[in-house]
């Protein structure tokens, strides 16, 4: 926004923080010096801080909290001014505990709709979504919303050519009192109990996650809330670095890259079906997709629901093998770094077919890393030596087997998501428009997009590893 529409008004930035002095501070450190800007102060220079202080306005509050724990001074300041409310908070693992995931995944974006209500202006109520709230089932996906019939019964099959699945009634109050009293109930391993129903429930009812499934049923309290107010919602897939804006290849927050991990020979092997569809998209054209939905219907003005996909599996597809082969090209040709400085060798991905052969194999390559093999005699000339080996190699092992266990519903995806809704935003934008806000998924090419710029970006800004040029 602040690079391509510099004339917008003021930017209210709603920060979880104790009190107004330390939300500055995160603004300051998290937005106002962060790397992703460095394009705006290129351009604004020794006046870029005065001119990002003059746009964003930093709110003390938080989802989880009744107003958003807004004080009131502050609410009838902020209800005068705003005319959008982009909501985009959520806690992504998706794993999260189940109480945890409802509260800011469920119950925030209806809440953050509640106060939207206060706001005389409000011309659009704008959500981030994900995708994958589509579900376990087979097929494509339409760009439409969940409806709820009045006892919250789960309708989206009906305007779906996905398969259809049975699964069973679904009450979001009840689920929302379920997490409430198993977290009140359990004592001991409450974080790991907690984790384990959200992904429990989630399979009951047909998702593959805690995320997926409290994200989707934030989507439908937000329609059977909505009343008349225009509210518009984004489903990106797998958003991965940037394509082009503010500048190739930028990502932040990613704790395990599997391609990072695949270079670094940690994770030679994986769980999935090397045919499956990998839905990822670039991180910038999520964000350009979502402007152009917010300026359309902004402008618009209908009391209307409107969902828009923007995802590639439908439009411009490509599969985990073509992604790991391009990877393959990309570390055979620029090898990652050891620890100590030398070039790390690695080999073509391998693909498991089940957890139980992916066990067994990352049990083997984790040991023969390690140098723990059984014909290794270090336990006789150094037995507490050998016990911290076989503790290292079992964290190793249990780090691996958690991260399969997540993305293996991923790997043998067979949902597809369509972007006829995405596609007519483009048609209706003159050719300016789409050069500067571009989120055209038909013109990625992907290997150029895996081997020049998304893993150089995964290298620079997460591993903090020194270009292949440089070595």
């Amino acid at each position: 926004m602040l690079r391509g529409i510099p004339d917008v008004g003021k930017l209210f930035l709603l920060i979880k923080g104790k009190d107004k002095e330390a939300t500055m501070k995160r603004l300051k450190s998290e937005i106002i010096n962060a790397e992703v800007f460095k394009i705006l102060k290129a351009i604004h220079g020794s006046s870029y801080e005065a001119f990002m202080m003059s746009k964003l306005v930093p709110v003390c509050g938080d989802v989880c909290s009744a107003n958003l724990g807004i004080d009131a001074d502050t609410t009838n300041e902020i209800a005068k001014e705003i005319d959008v409310i982009i909501n985009s908070a959520a806690k992504t693992t998706w794993d999260t505990r189940y109480d945890v995931a409802i509260n800011i995944n469920t119950k925030g974006p209806a809440r953050v709709l509640e106060f939207g209500k206060k706001c005389k202006k409000l011309r659009l109520f704008l959500h981030v979504s994900s995708a994958y709230v589509n579900g376990t089932r087979q097929g494509v996906f339409f760009e439409k919303p969940f409806c709820l019939e009045p006892r919250t019964a789960r309708r989206d099959t009906i305007t779906s050519k996905a398969q259809e699945i049975s699964v069973p009634f679904l009450d979001i109050d009840a689920e929302i009192k379920l997490a409430s009293v198993a977290v009140e109930s359990i004592g001991r391993n409450a974080d790991r109990i907690m984790r384990e129903l959200g992904m429990e429930r989630a399979r009951i009812h047909g998702w593959c996650s805690t995320y997926e499934m409290t994200k989707a049923m934030g989507e439908m309290l937000i329609d059977s809330m909505r009343s008349s107010i225009p509210t518009v919602i984004i489903r990106p897939s797998l958003i991965e670095s940037t394509y082009r804006e503010p500048f190739p290849g930028w990502i932040q927050g990613y704790k395990v890259p599997i391609l990072a991990a695949y270079g670094q020979c940690q994770l030679p092997g994986f769980v999935g079906d090397p045919d499956t569809i990998a839905d990822t998209v670039p991180m910038d054209m999520v964000v350009n997709a979502t402007l152009t939905a917010l300026a359309k219907h902004g402008i618009d003005g209908k009391p209307e629901l409107h969902v828009y996909h923007v995802a590639t599996s439908v439009a411009n597809p490509h599969s985990f093998k073509d992604a790991f082969n391009y990877a393959y090209d990309y570390f055979s040709s620029s090898p990652l770094l050891d620890s100590k400085g030398k070039k790390i060798a690695i080999r073509p991905m391998k693909f498991l077919a089940s957890m139980d052969s992916f066990t067994d194999f990352i049990k083997n390559e984790v040991a023969q890393r390690s140098g723990l093999t059984p014909d290794d005699n270090v336990y006789m000339s150094d037995p507490k030596r050998y016990l911290r080996m076989q503790l290292a190699c079992f964290k190793t092992v249990h780090r691996f087997m958690r991260i399969a266990n997540l993305y293996k519903a991923y790997m043998f995806y067979k949902g597809r998501f369509d972007v006829t809704n995405t596609k007519r935003l483009i048609e209706d934008m003159s050719i300016e428009e789409r050069k500067r806000f571009n989120f055209d998924i038909e013109s990625i090419n992907w290997e150029h997009y895996i081997k020049s710029v998304h893993i150089p970006g995964v290298r620079k800004h997460l591993l903090r590893q020194p270009p292949a040029s440089k070595l």
